[in-house]
């Protein structure tokens, strides 16, 4: 359960659905033959780097002497600002980027997929269970294969769903970040406060 609810949570983060506009704009200069090996060059890169913040968030953590309530607390708020991104959305996307010639590595794989809020629930994720870090990739790995699938196939959810079905799928999955991001924060501001009475 903690593997799906974990898988549940990044894939939210990742939101595909709603980086699908984005991605059609930036690659949509690009020939059709070559977006798809592209888009699939952009998600690998993605993954890698987030297994290897998954494994080394940690490590960073320890050096840098940050607690893990600061890490809930920073990673609440960043996804709460996502989220209203999301509900609310601005011209251009969530990143506001412009289409431009063929990406690499910015801004498709970062920070559209290993962005910052995914980045900060998984350094949360590796604090809170260390000892479950092979369930976190696995959650990490069904999360990004999910949003991998909808992102090659990106044409045909555009065109299924249409404008109105995107934005409309996108803020619904906002609402239910806002949610989780609210959760985080108190977990955080619980686990501070504690920590100080103890």
């Amino acid at each position: 359960m903690e593997i799906l609810s974990a898988a549940t949570m990044l894939f939210l983060i990742m939101d595909p659905l709603g980086n699908l506009p984005i991605y059609m704009s930036v690659l949509k200069t690009i020939d059709p033959k070559r977006r798809r090996i592209v888009i699939i060059r952009e998600l690998l890169f993605a993954l890698i780097i987030l297994m290897v913040f998954l494994h080394s968030g940690q490590v960073l953590l320890d050096f840098l002497k940050i607690e893990q309530e600061t890490v809930s607390i920073a990673g609440g708020i960043i996804l709460f600002i996502i989220a209203l991104k999301m509900i609310f959305p601005q011209p251009g996307g969530i990143m506001g980027l412009p289409a431009g010639e063929e990406p690499f590595i910015v801004p498709l794989a970062v920070p559209m997929i290993a962005g910052p809020s995914t980045m900060a629930v998984l350094i949360l994720l590796s604090n809170q269970g260390p000892n479950k870090m092979t369930e976190w990739s696995i959650a990490l790995f069904a999360a990004w294969l999910a949003s991998a699938i909808i992102l090659i196939m990106s044409n045909t959810f555009h065109r299924l769903l249409g404008e109105k079905g995107l934005n409309a799928v996108e803020r619904l999955m906002g609402m239910i970040l806002v949610m989780i991001a609210i959760q985080m924060l108190l977990n955080g501001v619980g686990t501070y406060f504690q920590h100080q009475l103890s």
